[in-house]
């Protein structure tokens, strides 16, 4: 088949010779924790254990017990990468999805000739099937519960096939025809649809598709109120890229998935059932999250039975280490696009752009480069602010800058604290919020004040922009502008 429609080939084909973005290694790595070990002091970066740093993607082409199959890390772990993948200014992608979320492009269905992720197909019921032996999936560390698909997109349906949806979970292989799924309560409309089946007590049809281009995978990532019940986010990549996804019918569940994927796993999310997540090595743990810690087991997780594997020829087995800065790009740029369509709407032109650095895991922070015209505008910064918790409950902490800080450089952001910031005034903390669970400062016994329950949260907003009747005492330096400064470095 040629290759000339978008999925993780093509991307890779533009940046393979880019040393800075892409590096091939064929020295033999262990999956089991040795793998992500290794990019950890290669590219990960975000809120991974130092040291690490930002670095180029890995293709490992020598798997240990996997000879027929090449594992990818770190495609989406810098933001200047992602740019270049999506063909836009990497400062302004939370703009850029903002506008494809809003102008959707629909998926299409193909012919199962014309889908590349069915050019070898193993079922279930085959003698000798084991996902274990099927699918690549690292383990981030020694500690883990197992195997994790880590950026597999789940395609669901509303049980009268009105509507559908796509999202990412942690998915632990169990067994040999068995996955654990973590569905966040309330988070996630994979979760309303599995709901659904289990009151009838039916198996909910799935698909999990591995192996995509980031603008499928990151789209993939938009959550309520931007994308409410019904929204397909597939739309968003077609927007992205001005090229519908490509769909394809399941060779054993009745239900669609990604044409170009990698891999594709089939099953069913079976009703009423539970498993405990670290099973098979009762660590404790789950897998790294984004917040730098490892989760913790869950002790009933949902249970996908699984009814066939699928994938190309000579597969690209696809991860992501929780923390790294890959989740950045996942998490951050759609919630980006999530805060930056809500205050356009409420108070148009007041904020610049966003950004959520890999210090909040691309979801708990959030730095907002807010316009000042008049007088008038002075105070609809904290209103932005109150906008961004609205768009995203799972954010903790809003900075509030001028536009004259860099968003993109910390310590540009940082000065503004120790220059244009005051803690009696210009603080603001709100008790008792609802926020991401992963937080393991969320808990009753670490604030038993304003936690009730796990997952609560104080927030917090840092105003540091200048007064706007005070603008004049603090302009920077200015320097003399030089345009040709290249000049001197040749």
């Amino acid at each position: 088949m040629t290759n000339n429609k978008w999925d993780l080939r093509k991307v890779l084909s533009e940046i393979e010779d880019d040393p800075q973005n892409y590096h091939e290694t064929d020295v033999a790595v262990d999956p089991d924790a040795e793998l992500a070990g290794v990019y950890r002091y290669i590219g990960a970066g975000g809120t991974v254990e130092r040291p690490t740093k930002e670095g180029p993607a890995m293709m490992f082409n020598n798997v240990k017990g996997f000879p027929n199959t090449r594992v990818l890390i770190g495609l989406m772990a810098s933001r200047k990468r992602v740019g270049k993948i999506l063909h836009h200014d990497w400062r302004t992608l939370g703009q850029y999805f903002n506008d494809a979320v809003t102008t959707p492009v629909a998926p299409v269905l193909v012919d199962e000739a014309d889908a590349p992720s069915h050019e070898a197909v193993h079922l279930a019921t085959e003698d000798g099937f084991d996902l274990r032996k099927l699918v690549a999936a690292p383990t981030n560390t020694p500690q883990d519960a197992g195997p994790y698909i880590t950026v597999g997109v789940v395609f669901g349906s509303s049980m009268d096939k009105s509507i559908s949806d796509v999202t990412i979970h942690r998915m632990c292989i169990e067994g040999k025809d068995k996955l654990a799924i973590y569905i966040m309560p309330g988070g996630r409309h994979i979760g309303v649809f599995a709901d659904e089946y289990e009151k009838a007590n039916k198996p909910m049809p799935i698909t999990i598709s591995i192996g995509l281009d980031p603008a499928i995978t990151i789209g993939t990532t938009f959550e309520p109120p931007t994308t409410p019940l019904g929204y397909n986010e597939l739309g968003v990549a077609g927007a992205l890229r001005k090229e519908a996804v490509e769909l394809v019918n399941g060779v054993s569940v009745d239900e669609k998935a990604i044409a170009r994927a990698e891999y594709t796993i089939e099953g069913y999310i079976m009703p009423h059932e539970r498993i405990q997540e670290d099973i098979n090595t009762h660590t404790g743990k789950a897998m790294p999250e984004f917040p730098g810690y490892d989760g913790d087991a869950n002790p009933a997780v949902q249970v996908i039975k699984v009814t066939a594997v699928t994938h190309r020829q000579n597969p690209i087995m696809q991860s992501v280490i929780g923390p790294s800065e890959e989740h950045v790009s996942m998490a951050g740029i759609p919630t980006e696009a999530s805060i930056l369509q809500l205050t356009n709407k409420a108070i148009p032109g007041k904020v610049v752009n966003v950004y959520n650095p890999p210090a909040g895991g691309g979801k708990l922070m959030t730095i907002m480069q807010i316009h000042k015209d008049n007088e008038a505008d002075e105070g609809i910064q904290r209103q932005a602010a109150i906008l961004a918790f609205a768009a995203f409950k799972e954010l903790k902490t809003v900075f509030l800058v001028d536009e004259d800080v860099d968003i993109f450089d910390m310590n540009d952001v940082v000065w503004t604290m120790n220059t244009r910031f005051q803690a009696d005034k210009d603080l603001m903390v709100l008790s008792g919020m609802r926020n991401h669970p992963l937080d393991p400062s969320e808990r009753p016994e670490y604030d038993p004040k304003s936690i009730r329950f796990k997952g609560m949260s104080s927030k917090l907003v840092i105003d540091g922009t200048v007064p706007f009747d005070m603008k004049d005492q603090f302009e920077r330096a200015q320097f003399m502008k030089v345009p040709d400064w290249r000049k001197y470095l040749e």
